[in-house]
């Protein structure tokens, strides 16, 4: 493979040119092992499997938060866990950091021209367009009609059958499940039926899942120039990428023909899901093909994601699953002494939003475990960030909210604790929520591109884990901590395997 005659070199070059180089451009930052001409390439490789916690590392100790990464065959790429580059990037000069030509690049056979793969006016017009979708009055009806149906209707008989049967079930494929089944009734009309255990996964899931993870890849390969040799010569993973990519496309696709055949024969309602918006717009078909596609993906992988650790978590603190259940309860006015169908009794937008302890929960949850650990932009012209670090016309530059949420700088020496209480005012969970900078907690970006669906992520997340809380227990079968995987958004590595209970 090319890839290890590359590496065949590596250390005959390191042994030629052995002195390590320490600094870039004079400026205050710090770097990983360094040489001249291959830079960082070496302990790249070597650390290729763990490369959150090989950056998280030297990000802790450099003084700015700031890392810099030279090597042999990629753009020189600037590093960031600084709250105030963060801003800098994301707002004040949000101008001169689009995502740039190496992340469309990456994502662009998947995404094509989507929302979260475009910059310019094609991401203007299309944010101007979607900004619509996510009002108070649209979130109400989520939860009223979607949420209701979906969690109260099919998640939770699921769980109830796994707990009677005493099954061994994935919680992180459910929750993929759930997110996809919910995305697609949002985003495209569609309901894939995929809460069933019983039936494979539908294509078009295992599709996405494929893409996304060989996508991700890309990313991480020591040369980005392997990935393309390997696209142009159809072999390998990237011959794998575009089956997986035509399945997508062409599902969409047939979904998008048929919701315009009802709209013709006027079978649907109008303006009831963002496909038939968009149709009724008079878009054409690519177009709303790669909108759709990238709100199937954003909305599928970072909730179940973020849910997935967040219930892993309550594993390990049960003392703080005891608060959350006793706050979900007390919203049902006292009621969970009463038979089953009043305990089926849903949530309504008013209880999630009085939920603050669960919600203080999730973004604990997400500090240490983000659905999305970095995030990249390319520099228009050359510039210098608020902490020193000189930025070169074409450079990457990445801020990491993983990494963001492991500083002792950022959280104090009890970092690596999950403390729910940090996210209010003087640390009384009865009191009000403080406000956290996003820049400080930048898991749903910030500035101009702040995620549209943050809040419905978050009403979401908190009617699913409410739900399915004040009915049951979640237990792991194995010990010992999952693998974090940090794919387009994270995973658990093997999925999470559990035993469901009744919550007595």
């Amino acid at each position: 493979m090319l890839w290890y005659y590359i590496f065949l070199v590596l250390p005959i070059l390191s042994f030629l040119f052995h002195r390590r180089v320490t600094t870039f451009h004079n400026t205050p930052t710090h770097t990983p092992p360094s040489y001249p001409i291959i830079g960082c390439l070496i302990s790249f490789y070597q650390n290729r499997h763990r490369l959150l916690d090989f950056y998280t590392h030297h990000l802790s100790q450099s003084p700015t938060q700031t890392i810099l990464l030279n090597r042999l065959g990629a753009r020189r790429t600037v590093l960031t866990a600084n709250p105030l580059n963060v801003e800098y990037i994301l707002k004040t000069n949000f101008k001169n950091y689009p995502k740039g030509k190496h992340f469309t690049e990456v994502l662009g056979d998947l995404l094509g021209g989507g929302i979260f793969n475009v910059d310019g006016t094609l991401w203007s017009d299309q944010r101007k367009l979607l900004s619509h979708e996510f009002t108070t009055r649209s979130l109400r009806d989520f939860v009223a009609k979607t949420l209701e149906d979906e969690v109260q209707q099919r998640l939770i008989p699921l769980l109830d059958l796994a707990s009677s049967r005493n099954l061994v079930v994935d919680m992180q494929d459910i929750l993929t499940r759930l997110t996809f089944e919910i995305v697609c009734k949002v985003s495209l009309g569609y309901d894939p039926c995929c809460l069933d255990l019983s039936k494979h996964v539908p294509p078009l899931l295992f599709a996405f899942d494929k893409a996304s993870e060989i996508s991700a890849m890309r990313a991480t390969l020591p040369v980005p120039l392997i990935w393309k040799i390997k696209r142009m010569l159809n072999v390998g993973s990237e011959k794998s990428l575009k089956e997986s990519v035509r399945i997508v496309h062409e599902s969409v696709m047939e979904i998008i023909r048929e919701k315009k055949k009802e709209i013709n024969e006027k079978k649907c309602i109008s303006g009831s899901d963002l496909l038939t918006k968009l149709l009724e717009a008079g878009h054409d078909e690519i177009t709303v093909r790669d909108i759709v596609i990238s709100i199937v993906m954003a909305g599928r992988d970072t909730s179940s994601a973020a849910m997935t650790w967040f219930f892993w978590l309550l594993t390990r603190n049960r003392s703080i699953e005891e608060v959350i259940v006793k706050g979900v309860r007390e919203s049902f006015g006292g009621k969970n002494d009463k038979n089953d169908s009043e305990l089926m009794r849903s949530f309504d937008y008013d209880d999630l939003k009085e939920m603050k302890y669960l919600k203080a929960c999730l973004c604990e949850s997400m500090r240490l475990y983000p659905p999305v650990v970095w995030d990249s932009k390319h520099a228009v012209t050359n510039d210098v960030l608020p902490d020193g670090t000189r930025v070169g016309k074409g450079d990457r530059v990445i801020y990491s909210p993983y990494g963001m949420g492991r500083m002792e700088a950022l959280w104090g020496k009890d970092w690596n604790e999950f403390k729910p209480d940090r996210w209010f005012d003087e640390g009384d969970i009865n009191g009000v929520l403080k406000y956290v900078s996003p820049y400080k907690f930048a898991v749903f970006q910030a500035g101009p591109r702040i995620c549209l669906g943050k809040e419905m992520a978050f009403i979401q997340m908190e009617y699913a884990v409410a739900s399915i809380l004040n009915k049951f227990e979640i237990r792991p079968v194995l010990d010992g901590k999952p693998v974090f995987l940090p794919h387009l958004t994270a995973h658990m590595d093997g999925g999470f395997k559990v035993k469901v209970h009744k919550r007595v």
